[in-house]
């Protein structure tokens, strides 16, 4: 049906664009269509169901993650600290105290790791500060703006 020279379809006319609609492969229903073995070969880790190895698997290869040189070393005693920057405690302007649950419960820290005070930002108001750790830039700001950090 032509319209201003524009074709427009109708619904009974419609069919799927050509090659998107495939038959799918019929496996094991005869000798003439992969049949008998299906396309796995004889024996064998890959004929059966199941079958494959992980990705990094090398055959029997040392592989190479073993291979490579060992470097370094993990500290399993090292503290892990939740970071709270100066600049994060501007919101806490008129309260007279920070400690670790009010971050907590500001959402700035997540009150499960040891807290930790860095000096990124300026703070202008005098807060009394109760965290587990300082750095020395961290608790002059404070101290230089009226307030104090207290060490847990």
């Amino acid at each position: 049906m032509l319209n201003n020279g524009v074709r427009k379809e109708m619904l009974n006319e419609l069919s799927p664009v050509r090659g998107s609609k495939t038959k799918r492969k019929r496996v094991g229903r005869g000798a003439g269509s992969q049949g008998k073995t299906s396309g796995r070969g004889h024996k064998g880790q890959g004929s059966r169901s199941g079958r494959g190895v992980s990705r990094w698997f090398e055959g029997g290869q040392t592989p190479l993650k073993m291979r490579s040189p060992k470097r370094g070393f993990t500290n399993i005693f090292k503290k892990q600290y939740d970071i709270v920057n100066l600049k994060d405690l501007e919101r806490f302007a008129d309260a007279e105290s920070v400690t670790v649950q009010t971050l907590a419960e500001a959402g700035i820290v997540s009150g499960k790791k040891p807290v930790k005070l860095l000096s990124s930002g300026e703070i202008t108001s005098a807060l009394s500060i109760t965290v587990n750790a300082c750095s020395e830039a961290a608790a002059r700001k404070i101290n230089d703006a009226g307030g104090k950090v207290e060490i847990v």
